[in-house]
């Protein structure tokens, strides 16, 4: 009980960063505007997780490739987390 609980908790808050990194990601195709609510908020959520990735990885000309790193690794640790959960519990 407790154990399917904390999994769907877990896979909520990953599904909401998710959604979040691929509206950022949506928003880099267009000019939004920086003063937008939205925007800010988008960026305010996102930008924690990608600036560390981006001063790793190397430039790949004028792609930035951070956003995919972070949801690759969002899954692995979004599995690795209800793997440990279950186990535990």
């Amino acid at each position: 009980m407790i154990t399917s609980i904390l999994v769907n908790f877990v896979q909520l808050v990953f599904t909401a960063f998710t959604l979040l990194l691929l509206a950022r990601i949506l928003l880099s195709w267009f000019n939004p505007d920086p003063n937008s609510p939205i925007v800010r908020f988008l960026y305010n959520v996102t930008e924690p997780v990608l600036a560390p990735i981006r001063r790793v990885l190397p430039p790949a000309g004028m792609f930035d490739l951070s956003p995919i790193v972070a949801l690759i690794g969002a899954t692995i640790l979004e599995e690795l987390l209800i793997r440990l959960l279950i186990a535990i519990f």
